[in-house]
């Protein structure tokens, strides 16, 4: 096997990958399969810190929220993204991997409060590190979590793991004829309104350097192609 051309990678994961085809919830099976793959990939010796939405049990801007205040919402998309966090580090150490959760809003009971030096060293440890709460700020979605927590562990590149294998000029869910891009610059996802992260995520990548690439996480190994630096999805640079 080749050497990883990634040393320290973010990994941005869904809510929705680990409800699977339930839609709700954590579905067991896909979560030990997502833990899996991401231990082959640690083993190999590469730093992994995880930031993991929450749009399997709760969304702030979601419809069931829209009758809520926006910040009450987005607080319990927070405690939501938490919930996820811990069955990720359950799934995480039942491979054998030491996981550590840290939470931007403080829940000692819990998990560690988010402190970036102390992040670094975990992942120098050879620990995976799962962020949890977002930014604690409202108004910020767990895409711009991950660019920051990214940027504030010096990850070389934040990866985007999704349900679509890559960046499409129109949504390729719903138009048959989208077109995949295998590279594309932040100014163009930009410029062209590409729904591949939100604009804040996108232009922090922009204005720091930081590559993004968006890929299939529904396709078993695919993070270890893009920890290898397979061209697979694409590449945002």
């Amino acid at each position: 096997m080749t050497t990883p051309v990634f040393k320290r990678i973010l990994l941005k994961l869904s809510g929705e990958a680990l409800a699977a085809n339930q839609g709700f919830g954590v579905e067991s099976a896909r979560i030990h399969e997502i833990a899996a793959e991401i231990s082959e990939v640690q083993k190999l010796g590469v730093q992994i810190a995880i930031v993991v939405g929450g749009g399997n049990f709760f969304r702030g801007v979601a419809e069931q929220a829209k009758d809520m205040d926006r910040v009450s919402a987005d607080h319990m998309g927070m405690l939501a993204t938490v919930i996820n966090a811990l069955a990720l580090q359950d799934a995480l150490e039942k491979q054998g991997i030491l996981t550590r959760v840290m939470t931007a809003i403080e829940m000692h009971e819990v998990a560690e409060p988010y402190i970036r030096r102390r992040a670094i060293r975990h992942l120098e440890k050879g620990r995976i590190v799962v962020f949890a709460a977002g930014t604690s700020n409202p108004y910020f979605s767990t895409d711009t979590a991950a660019t920051l927590r990214g940027l504030e562990i010096k990850a070389e590149v934040v990866a985007k793991a999704t349900r679509v294998d890559g960046v499409y000029d129109k949504d390729p869910l719903t138009n048959p004829d989208a077109v995949r891009y295998t590279e594309i610059s932040f100014s163009d996802v930009l410029a062209r309104n590409l729904k591949v992260m939100d604009a804040s995520a996108v232009a922090m990548c922009r204005d720091n350097r930081m590559p993004m690439v968006v890929f299939n996480l529904n396709v078993r190994g695919n993070i270890m192609r893009m920890a290898m630096g397979e061209p697979i999805g694409t590449l945002i640079h």
